[in-house]
């Protein structure tokens, strides 16, 4: 018998899933950028968590960290290929021009 299990998300967690949903291909955001555009300002690390449980029906992989790096946690090689395969373009030094490719909320 196969077990299901039921994750409840809190309003931080909802606030947080649809400011996600809004960013567009080919753009991404900050964990603060994150919080802040839901109403959090300085819970960066509160979004980290809310994104560790991420629906997968959601472009998770648009979240990085603010100096353009890709988190560490899980499938980061995964997060840069579709991040890549949405044009996002990683400079020598492995990470995302922020001024160019950094969503806050414009669109």
């Amino acid at each position: 018998m196969k077990r299901q299990i039921t994750v409840k998300f809190d309003d931080f967690d909802k606030a947080v899933y649809a400011v996600l949903s809004q960013v567009p291909a080919g753009r991404v955001v900050s964990y603060g950028a994150l919080a802040f555009l839901a109403g959090y300002p300085r819970a960066a690390r509160r979004a980290g968590l809310a994104m560790r449980r991420c629906p997968d029906s959601l472009p998770w992989q648009r979240v990085v960290h603010s100096d353009g790096s890709v988190s560490g946690g899980y499938f980061p090689e995964l997060r840069r290929a579709l991040l890549e395969g949405e044009g996002v373009i990683f400079g020598s030094s492995g990470k995302i021009d922020m001024e160019k490719y950094g969503w806050r909320g414009e669109e």
